[in-house]
């Protein structure tokens, strides 16, 4: 019948050592692991409704430019997106509004509005658009993208839903 067993005392003290390290380290590393990690667990929202301008400032039946910056953080990354485009005002009626992104369907310029010619221009290849973003001359395959969602607050300032993905 074996007897019982013996642990030496520096067997013991070994262990001990090693239990107490074990410890120390999770009570110290558990934290500092989740703090590391945790902004790129977090989700950061992608939809946003931004003030494009007043609409008392916003002329009927001229295209009013807007451009905005929205800066979003994605765990330690920082990135700023830039939006644009143009507002056309077809009456006094704030749901008769036609808002239009700036940016070209073809690869993605930026156009401008030419007012004596009453069209939107791509300076990369000449691309050209009607007041209401229609393709009208150039490589474009399809008109330029619309901001359907919008609202007007009660200090009048119009308002878009974007959507990042």
């Amino acid at each position: 019948m074996p007897g019982p067993h013996h642990i030496s005392r520096r067997d013991f003290v070994k262990l001990t050592t090693v239990a107490v390290g074990a410890a120390i380290g999770a009570v110290i590393g558990v934290p500092s692991v989740a703090f590391l990690i945790s902004p790129a667990l977090r989700a950061g929202s992608k939809d946003a409704w931004a003030p494009i301008g007043n609409l008392e400032d916003i002329p009927v039946g001229e295209p009013f430019a807007f451009s905005f910056t929205r800066t979003q953080v994605n765990g330690w990354e920082r990135t700023a997106t830039n939006f644009g485009g143009f507002v056309l005002r077809k009456s006094e009626d704030p749901a008769d509004i036609l808002i239009l992104s700036s940016r070209c369907t073809h690869l993605a310029c930026q156009v401008s509005w030419q007012a004596e010619s009453r069209v939107y221009v791509c300076p990369c290849h000449d691309a050209a658009f009607d007041v209401e973003g229609n393709v009208l001359d150039g490589p474009p395959p399809r008109p330029l993208d619309v901001y359907d969602e919008f609202q007007v607050d009660e200090g009048g300032n119009l308002l878009i839903h974007v959507k990042e993905g």
